[in-house]
């Protein structure tokens, strides 16, 4: 009788244990002080040192990278992407005021290719570093038969801590307070089936052209990182209070801006307040998308959305600026009537 393994199967134990071991010494440069267990283990253990919070708050936020990876493939470039997942999931979290503490990784494949893994963990590295949040674990599944040759996908989960009473949650959001958009650096993480669609199905463009109307390879603009935020708003939080924000994800800004604008107020946002990175007039001229369809689908070159006082609000700009961020005033809040949409376009 023929025998079967695991292996034979096409799941390699031996090959993921070793892959542990070559991306451990990586994965520490991100341990915090208050990591306590060592990579490998069954779950990552982080000590809260609770003593100068009087009522601590956890936050929590998971994400993927969606599509993008597609771009990723097909390049076979994969030290970006893993600096997109850190973004999506920590920038979630800051919005609410949070420092972010710790990350696990979720990297599921159809059979491990251990020098392509090791490039996803660089920049997932990376961006915890960026963040100063720490990589305490994860989990690497070969699943044969699941995923297409060669492909993978890629999720993290994020765990950040704030003081009840600094907590962020829009409540503080009156009329009169000003808007602040602050730079995306291209497409960030989202609207990716729209542009493969149109560009590599549609379009049938080269990934490796450079394109005029943006001054740049195609896929290197595609692969270009997401931003971190985590850094400017928490040092702007020393200082300022912020009533919202809002992380302009999926659903660009008409989705976003309204989950933190609360019951009797509006947004106004003015268009053509800030730059637009050329790859958002590319997309729309290649497309002939409606503006409405761009500003539902597209973070258009504002990545975080900042609510904040009138009189702190050119200060603050002024911050964000020393700090190398391109931010812009793009509007301001109004009170709303009942049944009126919670943002407009003006």
């Amino acid at each position: 009788m023929e025998r079967f393994s695991y292996k034979d199967s096409g799941v390699d134990i031996e090959k993921g244990d070793s892959f542990v071991q070559k991306i451990k010494a990586m994965v520490e440069t991100t341990f915090r002080p208050e990591v306590i267990t060592n990579l490998g283990g069954f779950a990552g253990c982080f000590s809260l040192n609770l003593e100068k919070y009087k009522k601590p708050i956890l936050v929590s936020s998971t994400d993927g990278v969606g599509t993008k990876l597609k771009i990723a493939f097909l390049m076979d470039r994969h030290n970006t992407v893993g600096i997109d997942l850190v973004a999506m999931c920590v920038n979630d979290i800051v919005v609410n005021g949070a420092k972010p503490l710790f990350l696990l990784d979720y990297f599921a494949t159809s059979k491990l290719d251990p020098e392509k893994a090791a490039q996803v963990i660089d920049g997932i590295v990376k961006g915890c570093l960026e963040a100063e949040c720490s990589l305490i674990g994860g989990e690497t599944a070969e699943m044969p038969g699941f995923y297409g040759e060669g492909e993978y996908d890629l999720a993290g989960f994020a765990v950040g801590i704030v003081e009840s009473a600094q907590m962020i949650d829009g409540s503080n959001i009156s009329v009169g307070d000003r808007l602040i958009g602050i730079a995306s650096s291209g497409l960030h993480s989202n609207g990716y089936s729209l542009v493969r669609k149109l560009l590599l199905e549609h379009l049938r463009m080269d990934l490796n052209s450079r394109v005029e109307e943006i001054g740049q390879v195609l896929g290197d603009e595609l692969l270009r990182p997401t931003r971190i935020y985590v850094k400017p708003i928490l040092s702007l939080l020393k200082e300022f209070r912020i009533g919202g924000m809002a992380h302009i994800t999926g659903g660009g800004i008409t989705g976003n801006l309204p989950r933190t604008i609360p019951k009797g107020c509006k947004a106004i946002v003015h268009k053509g307040a800030w730059e637009i990175p050329p790859i958002f007039p590319f997309l729309q001229k290649k497309g002939n998308i409606p503006n409405d369809e761009m500003l539902k689908t597209f973070n258009n070159g504002i990545g975080m959305i900042l609510i904040v006082k009138n009189r702190e609000a050119s200060e603050i700009m002024d911050r964000l600026h020393s700090m190398g961020e391109k931010a812009f005033l793009i509007g301001e809040i109004e009170k709303a009537e009942k049944g009126e949409n919670p943002i407009e376009y003006v």
